[in-house]
């Protein structure tokens, strides 16, 4: 993502929200994960991860970046990762927390609450236990 810091933006959302606070403790990789919800049944759909180092970006800009995993999502979950040093993490330490993350979603779906999870607006969603 960008290196700039600049003009205020955003478009109001909770994610647009949530980066900001986040990002004044510096850069950091974010795991993404994007799941499909189909009351009462969550599946995730795709996941990735994403070195952020500037934040100047908004939810439109996460959705544009989004459309290239190629699937209708109804749910996008964040991740936070930060290495020894407090900053970005190298790739290879990337792949291997995002296999490990997607492990814990194979067991339960509320690992998703762990994250920062948003629906397609870029407002906070939170994963309940069915009855």
């Amino acid at each position: 993502m960008s290196t700039s810091r600049g003009k205020e933006r955003g478009l109001g959302t909770d994610f647009d929200r949530w980066l900001g606070q986040l990002f004044r403790k510096g850069p950091f990789t974010a795991l993404i994960v994007l799941v499909k919800i189909a009351q009462p049944r969550i599946e995730p759909l795709r996941s990735s991860f994403v070195h952020v180092v500037g934040d100047e970006l908004d939810w439109g800009d996460i959705v544009l970046m989004l459309r290239g995993a190629g699937v209708n999502w109804d749910g996008a979950a964040f991740f936070p990762t930060r290495g020894d040093d407090g900053g970005l993490v190298p790739d290879d330490v990337a792949r291997a927390r995002l296999r490990e993350l997607e492990g814990a979603l194979h067991q339960s779906r509320l690992v998703l609450n762990e994250g920062a999870f948003f629906d397609v607006w870029g407002r906070n969603l939170k994963v309940e236990e069915a009855d």
